[in-house]
Order: structure tokens, then sequence, then C-alpha cells
């Protein structure tokens, strides 16, 4: 069994946008691994891994328009189901 369920990925597109603001946000407020919060201030690349991605949707949404949003849990692939 996985400690964290579902893979969340997404783009946050957006102005003034700091990989170190949100890497820091992260690890302050959710929990969950495999961080990855890379681009510039007009677009950040998120994939994290998480039991909560309503959360991390809700705050990425926050920094501005989110779009490509995955969210697929893994315990499912892991058993060769759709998922």
């Amino acid at each position: 069994m996985l400690e964290y369920k579902f893979d969340v990925q997404m783009l946050i597109e957006g102005e003034g946008l700091s990989e170190d603001a949100i890497n820091d946000h992260f690890r302050e407020n959710f929990e969950g691994d495999c961080l990855l919060a890379v681009g510039d201030e007009d677009l950040i690349k998120i994939h994290f891994h998480t039991n909560k991605p309503w959360e991390v949707l809700e705050y990425c949404a926050s920094l501005g328009d989110v779009y490509d949003i995955v969210v697929e849990n893994m315990e499912r692939q892991a058993e060769d189901l759709e998922g």
C-alpha cells in the first residue's frame, strides 16, 4: 500500500509566480512527497503525491489559471485497474 495515493499534476499560468514560494507553501501546508514545482513567473508545472488532491487544486487555483490537470489513483494503477 502506498503512503500517498494520488498523483496530482497540473500547469499554473499567472503573473509573478515563484517556484520558491510555491515549494515552501507545499512543504509547510500539505502532506505528500515527490514535489516538483518548476517554471517561471508566468507558468509553473506541478507534480505532487498526496492523499488530499482537492487541497492542492484549491491552492493552485488561487495562484492563477490551472489547466492540464491530472489526478491519478496510483493504488488502482498498481493493481492494473484504470485509474
